[in-house]
């Protein structure tokens, strides 16, 4: 299990390596970046004057290594548009996109495992066919789509909800259903797979030979057995929904690190989007291989060697 775990760590670094080269290298996709930075009206001067300035008459691996090893401390530099250190405006930000995250995976969690176990009970039931449709429509439906639906219906035409914003805890129903409902399917499928499998093994027909009630056979014994990658799932879901919240909380104006990451896009801020871009690989990266470890921990076999 340690040499498992240590090649994950190995591949999880050099993916994060890999990351923060694309990070960097997207400072210098759109052409000369003192250029931009001085605007169109500027002169031959300005544009020099800024190069130095910002250190972009370095060589390009000089660049790189310092801005790994600032990124490493923390510090990502300073933002062109809200001149602020671009560290603190994620850290202010993070907390509204990782509330919403937990919100959106305790969602899905809480609706897409008992439909899928309702499912492996009774298959091609109504029920079975309806997490089917839910399932389907949850990956043929745009994110985007569905959270303008929730709005023109919730907020608008009922009014029950409000439409934006994070002053009370009913701002963030409409944006955790979408984002929860982005994770639903894959956990449901799962769910129902893993049942299925589970309740046609020998030791759940033992546990009912031997009058064991339906629901300690359901819960205690094949639920516990089942549930196991979805677990594993749910974490990987988690690093995605951090990442896919940009769409979210920009459609509901959820001012958390998605919405920066949208306004920086806007407005050309490249040093924040390097950094939004690191910061959101390493949750997915964190969250992947904690998932490998905890699917290792849970095997026997992987545990015995």
């Amino acid at each position: 299990m340690l040499n498992f775990i240590l090649k994950r760590l190995g591949l999880a670094l050099l993916v994060a390596f890999t990351v923060s080269l694309i990070s960097f290298s997207l400072l210098f996709l759109s052409g000369d970046p003192a250029a931009a930075l001085a605007g169109e009206t500027a002169s031959d001067q300005d544009v020099l004057a800024i190069r130095k300035l910002y250190g972009f008459d370095r060589p390009m691996l000089v660049q790189y290594g310092d801005w790994l090893l600032s990124a490493l401390s923390g510090d990502f530099g300073e933002s062109y548009y809200f001149k602020l250190p671009v560290a603190g405006l994620i850290a202010e930000r993070l907390s509204v996109t990782m509330l919403l995250g937990v919100c959106g995976i305790s969602f899905a969690l809480l609706t897409a495992v008992p439909l899928g176990v309702i499912s492996a009970i009774r298959p091609n039931s109504i029920i079975d066919r309806i997490s089917l449709f839910l399932s389907v429509a949850g990956q043929a439906m745009p994110s985007f789509w569905f959270g303008l639906i929730l709005i023109v219906v919730f907020a608008i035409k009922l009014r029950w909800l409000p439409p934006s914003g994070t002053a009370t805890w009913a701002h963030f129903i409409m944006p955790t259903v979408v984002l929860g409902y982005y994770a639903m399917p894959a956990i449901m499928r799962l769910t129902r797979a893993g049942m299925l499998e589970v309740l046609s093994a020998d030791y759940i027909r033992t546990a009912r030979a031997k009058g064991a009630s339906e629901m300690r056979v359901m819960f205690k014994h094949a639920l516990r057995n089942a549930i196991i990658p979805v677990v594993s799932l749910a974490a990987v879901q988690m690093g995605f929904m951090l990442g896919g919240s940009i769409v979210v909380e920009s459609i509901f104006a959820l001012h958390g690190a998605g919405y920066l990451a949208w306004e920086s896009i806007a407005r050309n801020d490249l040093p924040t989007v390097q950094a939004l871009i690191l910061v959101f690989s390493m949750f997915y990266i964190t969250f992947t291989f904690l998932a490998d470890v905890l699917n290792a921990w849970l095997d026997p076999r992987m545990r015995s060697s």
